[in-house]
C-alpha cells in the first residue's frame, strides 16, 4: 500500500504541476498578447466540435462537453493536459503501429466463412472487428477461480516451447508464487517465458524494480504503460486483459487476476465469485496474436508470429464456433460493447449476465429494457458486498429504470462477483475481462471469447442459475433511491465517464 501511495502522490503532483504551469503560461501570454484568450476560446470551440463529430458515444463524451461549454478556459487546459489523445502518446502510437504491421496474422478460414455467412454476430467479429471465427475447439468453463487455477498449474508444468502471460494484476502470494516457481523452472529449461502486467494494476503489489528481478531469473518482462508524472490520463488506458497461452496448444482467460483473493484465499469481500475459461484448438491462435501484438509494441523482437502457431490438424472435429476477440481504445470499433449489444438485441428467450460493475450508457440501458419489455428473461447478477463503495452506489443508480422495465437484478449475498459473462438462449455466450462500465468499454485493452453452439454453454448457464439461488432479487422499492441518494447518484453518473 505504501508503494501505491508513493506512486499516486508522484503522479498526482505531476498532473497538478502540468495544469498549474499551463495556467501560468496562459496568464503570462495574455498579459503580453491580448488575443490569447480569443485563441483559447477558438481552440475550445474546435475541441467541442471535434468531440461531437468523433464521439463513439455521447454518454461518454457528455462530461467533457459540459466542462468545455461551462468553463472554456479551464476546460481547454484540462483537455490539453489530461484528455490528450492517442497521437500524443508514444506508448499508444507504438501499439497502433504494432497492430497495423501484424493484424494480417488473423485471417479467416474461407470454408468456415462460408458456413456462417448468414450469421450477423459472427460476421461482425470476423469482417469488422477482424477476429477469425474458429471451429474444432475444446472449451472448458470453470465457475470458480480456484478450479481454473488448478488446471492452469497443470498446463504450465507441461510447457515445452513458450509461455505467454498477460494480466492486469499480479500480487505476491500463494497463487503468484506457485506460478512463478514453474516459470523459473521452465525458463531454466529454455522455454521462452514472457510476462506482461499493468503498472497501475500492480501499483500496490509490485515495486518498480520487479521486471529486473524477473529478467535475472530468465523471464522476459514488460510493464504496460508505466505511470509517469507527465503522462496525463493516457494512464487511463490500462491493459485489463487476462491471457495465458502455453505452447500455442492451450489458452486461458476469464475474470481471474493473479492474486490470492481470486482463488478465495484471504478474500476481503466475502466469497469471491469469479471464473476462468480454457480453450484448446484453433482459437488459441487468436489469443496468441493478441498477446504478441501487444508484446511487440514494447519489445519488437518477433519477425514471424507463425513460429508460435500450433498445428491442430489431428484434432477431432467438434461443433460450434469460438471467437477470441480483443478490445482496444485505439480503433473505431467498440467491439466488446457491440458483442454485448448484439447478444441482448437478438435474444429470444433469455439473457443472463454477470458483472462486478453496472455503469452503463443509454445504448445498453435501452437495449436491456427493450429486451425485457418484449418478453426476454433478462437477469443481471452483481456483487452483494462491494469492493468500492462509491462505484457500487453508482451501479445502484441504474437499477431503477432496469427493474421498472422488468429486468431482474440480483445481488450475490455471500460476497463479490467479479465474473464478466453473458449467456443467452442456450446457444450463445461470451466470457472474458470486460466489465459493464465505461472503463472497460471505452478506455481499457480487454479480451473475451464469443461462443456459439459450444458444449460448455450449458455449464455457463448452470453457473448463473446456481449463483442466482444464492442471491437476492432487487425489488422496485430497493431500486428506488430517496431524494438525497438520488441527487448523489445523479452527480456520480455525470462524472462516471471520467472516473
Amino acid at each position: 500500500m505504501q508503494m501505491a501511495i508513493r506512486k499516486g502522490i508522484v503522479v498526482g503532483i505531476g498532473l497538478i504541476l502540468q495544469i498549474l504551469l499551463s495556467l501560468w503560461g496562459y496568464i503570462i501570454l495574455e498579459e503580453i498578447f491580448g488575443f490569447v484568450r480569443i485563441i483559447y476560446s477558438v481552440v475550445g470551440l474546435f475541441l467541442i466540435l471535434a468531440l461531437i463529430k468523433n464521439s463513439k458515444n455521447y454518454s461518454y463524451t457528455l462530461p467533457w462537453l459540459l466542462i468545455l461549454f461551462s468553463y472554456p478556459l479551464v476546460g481547454t487546459l484540462l483537455y490539453i493536459v489530461i484528455g490528450r489523445n492517442k497521437n500524443n502518446s508514444k506508448v499508444l502510437k507504438s501499439i497502433i503501429e504494432s497492430e497495423k504491421q501484424r493484424k494480417d496474422y488473423l485471417k479467416q478460414d474461407p470454408k468456415i466463412r462460408e458456413e456462417f455467412k448468414d450469421n450477423g454476430k459472427l460476421r461482425y467479429l470476423s469482417d469488422f472487428s477482424g477476429y477469425p471465427v474458429t471451429k474444432n475447439n475444446d472449451v472448458e468453463y470453470y465457475s470458480i477461480g480456484e478450479d481454473a487455477f488448478k488446471v492452469m498449474i497443470e498446463e504450465l508444468k507441461k510447457a515445452e516451447k513458450f509461455i505467454f502471460f498477460e494480466y492486469f494484476i499480479v500480487k505476491r502470494g500463494t497463487m503468484w508464487n506457485s506460478i512463478l516457481e514453474i516459470l523459473e523452472e521452465k525458463a531454466k529449461q529454455g522455454v521462452d517465458v514472457r510476462v506482461m502486467y499493468d503498472d497501475l494494476g500492480c501499483i500496490s503489489t509490485l515495486e518498480n524494480s520487479y521486471p529486473k528481478k524477473l529478467e535475472q531469473k530468465g523471464i522476459k518482462c514488460v510493464t504496460f504503460n508505466k505511470l509517469h508524472p507527465i503522462s496525463g490520463v493516457i494512464m487511463n488506458n490500462r491493459d485489463h486483459r487476462k491471457i495465458l497461452v502455453i505452447d500455442g496448444k492451450v489458452a486461458f482467460s476469464g475474470g481471474i487476476n493473479i492474486a490470492d483473493e481470486y482463488i478465495n484465499i484471504n478474500s476481503p469481500y466475502g466469497h469471491w465469485k469469479d471464473n476462468g475459461i480454457k480453450v484448446s484448438g484453433d482459437a488459441v491462435w487468436n489469443y496468441t496474436v493478441i498477446f504478441l501484438i501487444m508484446w511487440n509494441a514494447f519489445r519488437n523482437e518477433d519477425d514471424d508470429f507463425t513460429k508460435f502457431k500450433y498445428d491442430f490438424k489431428d484434432k477431432k472435429e467438434t461443433n460450434g464456433y469460438a471467437v477470441p476477440y480483443a478490445e482496444t481504445p485505439l480503433d473505431d470499433e467498440i467491439t466488446c460493447e457491440d458483442v454485448y449489444l448484439n447478444i441482448i438485441n437478438q435474444a429470444n428467450s433469455y439473457v443472463y449476465i454477470f458483472t462486478p460493475y453496472l455503469i452503463i450508457d443509454t445504448d445498453v440501458i435501452n437495449s436491456l429494457c427493450l429486451a425485457a419489455k418484449r418478453g426476454v428473461d433478462v437477469r443481471i447478477v452483481i456483487p452483494g458486498i462491494p469492493d468500492k463503495k462509491i462505484v457500487y452506489t453508482l451501479s445502484e443508480s441504474y437499477m431503477e429504470p432496469l427493474v421498472n422495465a422488468g429486468v431482474k437484478v440480483y445481488k450475490y449475498t455471500p460476497g463479490f462477483v467479479h465474473s464478466k459473462v453473458f449467456v443467452s438462449d442456450d446457444n450463445i455466450a461470451t466470457v472474458g475481462t470486460i466489465n459493464l462500465d465505461y472503463r472497460s468499454l471505452y478506455l481499457h485493452f480487454e479480451c473475451g471469447v464469443y461462443l456459439e453452439d459450444v458444449d460448455c454453454i450449458k455449464d455457463i448457464k448452470k453457473d448463473v442459475e446456481d449463483t442466482i439461488k444464492k442471491s437476492h432479487e432487487v425489488s422496485i422499492k430497493e431500486a428506488t433511491p430517496n431524494l438525497f441518494k438520488g441527487i448523489w447518484q445523479s452527480l456520480l453518473r455525470l462524472v462516471a465517464p471520467l472516473m
